[in-house]
């Protein structure tokens, strides 16, 4: 017998949202979190509800097309999930849908912005291409460089601080044991046919004891460490760490209603309820290093011209972001993939095992995590995830996984 239908490892948005729809669908499920809940990415972003194709999604967008209308019908479903979270969670969670734009200052900008306009209208979002003049209407703050913005009414934010709190609550409530403060240090199949998993962890309060639990299958939703628990697996898995910059202004009246991105510049711009602008887009941060391999716990230095260049290009989108104060400057370590597309789904060399980790995880993170629930309890999901499926880099395991 085994102790858990399921184990879940990784106490962010996507292991915690997971496990509430596992159990909810009435699954036994144990969640290990190494640290605390929502101290990874989950909790450290900027809180962006992004669903146009983001900057770094469409740079080739000509060779990926195919995986981006793919990526663009999704977000039609994350879209009404977004809508419905504080009703099916009960609580505040500080969603703001008030419609986004994505910016252009040049004629060659103008030509991208308007071919992903033809690949995202194709799958039926719901964009409209503005000239300069209009994009000024809608949103006067914008600066007269911009030449074109793409309009999307479904975009915004929400807060990043309770969404995955909101979840564990959630969880606990549907029954998941979640422990915090366990980290993984194995993960095998059982031998001669066995169908079980075991995992061993070891509690930071008793950490000279290890402790192994038998599940029916395994959910690696560790995020920026999910390669490391693929590890644990002997599977190969092409996440890889990644840190990001953020800002915070100084508190002013409403102003700034939509969500900022550019379609050419690392750039993402809101205000939140509290009054302060946030800042981000994917400036870099420095990931520490130890004995020639990145610092797992240390938190990414700030890089002094990721800071400049990412409010020199908020400035010259948002003129009146000049007269503002930089509050603070964080970062935090997120994951990424080769295509930038997140990884869900079963490793076909390891049955039983599946990773949900990658590709916009906070906008995307609860949809993610419903498809999640649905496939591992019933083989399928509402909508399929297979151009998403860890299959996709099936050759780097064609000698690993267990066998079983």
């Amino acid at each position: 017998m085994a102790d858990h239908d399921i184990v879940v490892i990784g106490g962010g948005l996507i292991g915690c949202a997971t496990a509430y729809y596992l159990a909810r669908s009435g699954a036994q499920v144990l969640l290990l979190e190494r640290g605390q809940v929502n101290q990874g990415a989950s909790g450290r972003n900027a809180g962006s509800l992004h669903f146009q194709l983001e900057h770094r999604l469409i740079q080739n967008i000509e060779l990926d097309v195919r995986e981006l209308e793919f990526y663009v019908a999704l977000a039609k479903i994350a879209i009404d999930h977004c809508r419905g979270l504080e009703s099916e969670l009960g609580c505040d969670l500080q969603v703001g849908m008030n419609g986004g734009l994505m910016v252009a200052e040049t004629p060659d900008q103008v030509s991208l912005l308007k071919r992903k306009a033809e690949v995202e209208t194709r799958q039926g979002l719901d964009v409209e291409l503005l000239d300069g003049d209009a994009a000024r209407r809608l949103a006067p703050y914008l600066s007269s460089n911009i030449l074109a913005a793409l309009h999307c009414p479904h975009e915004g934010h929400s807060n990043p601080r309770l969404l995955t709190p909101a979840y564990a609550r959630k969880a606990t409530e549907q029954g998941v044991q979640l422990l915090t403060g366990a980290q993984v240090t194995g993960i095998n199949r059982e031998r001669a046919g066995g169908k079980h998993w075991r995992i061993e962890y070891r509690d930071q309060q008793q950490p000279d004891r290890s402790q192994e639990i038998r599940c029916h299958a395994v959910l690696n939703a560790a995020g920026a460490w999910a390669r490391e628990v693929g590890a644990l697996a002997n599977l190969h898995l092409p996440l890889f760490p990644v840190g990001l910059t953020m800002n915070a202004t100084e508190k002013v009246a409403p102003c700034v209603p939509h969500l900022i991105q550019h379609v050419g510049r690392r750039l993402s711009l809101k205000q939140t309820d509290d009054g302060n602008l946030l800042i981000g887009g994917g400036w870099s941060a420095r990931l520490g290093q130890q004995h020639g391999h990145w610092a797992e716990t240390a938190a990414p230095e700030i890089l002094l011209d990721s800071v400049q260049g990412n409010l020199r290009a908020a400035t010259e989108v948002v003129p009146m972001v000049r007269s503002l104060r930089l509050l603070r400057t964080w970062t935090g370590t997120t994951a990424i993939t080769a295509d930038h597309l997140p990884v869900l789904g079963e490793v076909p060399e390891a049955p039983g095992f599946f990773v949900a980790a990658g590709g916009s995880g906070y906008t995307y993170g609860p949809t993610y995590a419903r498809m999640m629930s649905e496939l591992m309890l019933t083989g399928n999901s509402s909508f399929s995830l297979q151009p998403f499926s860890p299959a996709r880099f099936g050759g780097l395991n064609a000698f690993m996984g267990q066998a079983g």
